[in-house]
């Protein structure tokens, strides 16, 4: 996926198995953001710091959701253990994913292998694509201040 083109309707089903939609933010910016695997440090880190701005995010037209390929036991634990107040999609058939392009090859430790780019799409109001964070470009730690702009 590339800044303009359309995010996919059907983005998956949350940690409680609620089906989550586009259309589901309509008038809001969207931000989704794929991550490799909860409970890390590093997505520990992104995480909370989305949740310490998360009314400041809302207050600015942003809605934010989370999105890995772990299950929704494991989504409920990493979302009670750090008060997480947004949805995190468990998209553990990969289909959003690798729909959005975030699947591929990472280097840890000198070991090539696959997983999750971490990766935050901006999606605008009419469903657009407006903006993407991609590997490093993510500072996890100040994640939101970086949407924001602050």
């Amino acid at each position: 996926m590339n800044i303009g083109d359309k995010a996919p309707e059907v983005l998956g089903k949350d940690e409680n198995g609620k089906d989550i939609r586009l259309s589901d933010y309509k008038g809001r910016r969207l931000v989704l953001y794929f991550y490799p695997k909860d409970n890390t440090s590093g997505c520990t880190a992104e995480a909370c710091s989305l949740r310490d701005r998360y009314e400041e995010l809302q207050a600015s037209g942003y809605e934010v959701v989370g999105v890995s390929k772990d299950s929704a036991a494991s989504h409920q634990k990493f979302k009670e253990k750090h008060a997480l107040p947004f949805p995190l999609i468990a998209d553990v058939d990969k289909t959003l994913i690798e729909a959005m392009g975030v699947w591929g090859e990472k280097m840890m430790c000198g070991k090539k292998s696959m997983g999750t780019i971490r990766t935050t799409f901006i999606i605008g109001e009419d469903g657009t694509i407006e903006q993407i964070y991609a590997g490093k470009q993510v500072k996890t730690k100040e994640h939101a201040t970086q949407i924001l702009g602050k």
